[in-house]
C-alpha cells in the first residue's frame, strides 16, 4: 500500500485547499505542482479540449504523470452546469469568458459576470419557464503505472442574482447548494472538503484504490 507521494495536478489555489483536506483524512502525503517544480506550458491550455469531464480529468492526469516523472498522480474536472442554459457552461467553467490566461480572480470575476448576465436574459425571455436550477459537477480521475481510475460526483442547487459568501472560488458566492445550508463561499472549508461535488468525486476514488490496495 502506497502512502505517497502523490501528485495533485491542478494550478488552481482554492482546488489545493479543498484537495489537501480530502487527501489528509486518508493520511496520504501529496505534492502539488510547484512543489513538484512542473513549469507551466502552453500545451496546457489544450488539455481540456475534450466533451466529457470524464475525458478532460484523465488527459490531465496522463499528462502529468508524464510531466511528473511517473509520480502517481490525481487530477479532476469540474464545472458547473446550468439547466436553463442548456447545461452550459459545463467542461467549459473554467474557460467560458475566454480570459483563462489571466489571474484566476480576474477570470472568476469574467465568468460570473457572464453567467449572471445568461441568467437576466434567460429570466427575461423564458417567463414562467425559466428556472435557477443548477448543479455542480467533478470528475477525479487517477494514473499510475498500472491503473487508471475516475469517479463522478456531484452536488444540486441554484445559481443566485446576488453574490454571498467571501470564501470559494469559481463560481461558488453564486452557487447555493442546501446540503450545504448556503453558497459554497459561506461554507467553512471542512465542510466543501466532505460534502462537495469534488469531495465525493475524490473520496469515492480514494476508497475504491484503498480498497484496492493502492493507496
Amino acid at each position: 500500500m502506497k502512502r505517497g507521494p502523490f501528485l495533485l495536478a491542478t494550478r488552481s489555489d482554492g482546488k489545493l485547499r479543498e484537495l489537501r483536506e480530502i487527501f489528509y483524512d486518508f493520511h496520504l502525503d501529496v505534492i502539488d505542482l510547484r512543489t513538484a517544480q512542473i513549469d507551466r506550458r502552453g500545451e496546457e491550455d489544450d488539455l481540456e479540449r475534450y466533451p466529457t469531464f470524464e475525458e478532460n480529468a484523465l488527459a490531465k492526469a496522463r499528462y502529468f504523470y508524464e510531466r511528473g516523472g511517473g509520480l502517481p498522480t490525481f487530477a479532476d474536472d469540474s464545472g458547473i452546469c446550468v439547466d436553463i442554459l442548456a447545461g452550459e457552461p459545463g467542461v467549459h467553467s473554467k474557460r467560458w469568458s475566454g480570459l483563462s490566461d489571466l489571474p484566476e480572480a480576474v477570470v472568476d470575476d469574467a465568468n460570473n459576470e457572464k453567467l449572471l448576465k445568461l441568467m437576466r436574459q434567460a429570466k427575461a425571455t423564458q417567463g414562467d419557464r425559466f428556472t435557477d436550477a443548477a448543479r455542480y459537477v467533478s470528475v477525479a480521475a487517477y494514473k499510475d503505472s498500472s491503473v487508471e481510475l475516475v469517479r463522478r460526483g456531484e452536488i444540486i442547487g441554484r445559481v443566485l442574482e446576488e453574490p454571498r459568501g467571501a470564501g470559494g472560488f469559481g463560481y461558488d458566492p453564486f452557487f447555493e447548494a442546501p446540503e450545504l445550508g448556503g453558497t459554497f463561499a459561506e461554507s467553512s472549508l471542512r465542510k466543501t472538503a466532505t460534502m462537495s461535488h469534488r469531495a465525493r468525486a475524490f473520496r469515492e476514488l480514494l476508497t475504491a484504490l484503498r480498497v484496492e490496495g493502492r493507496i
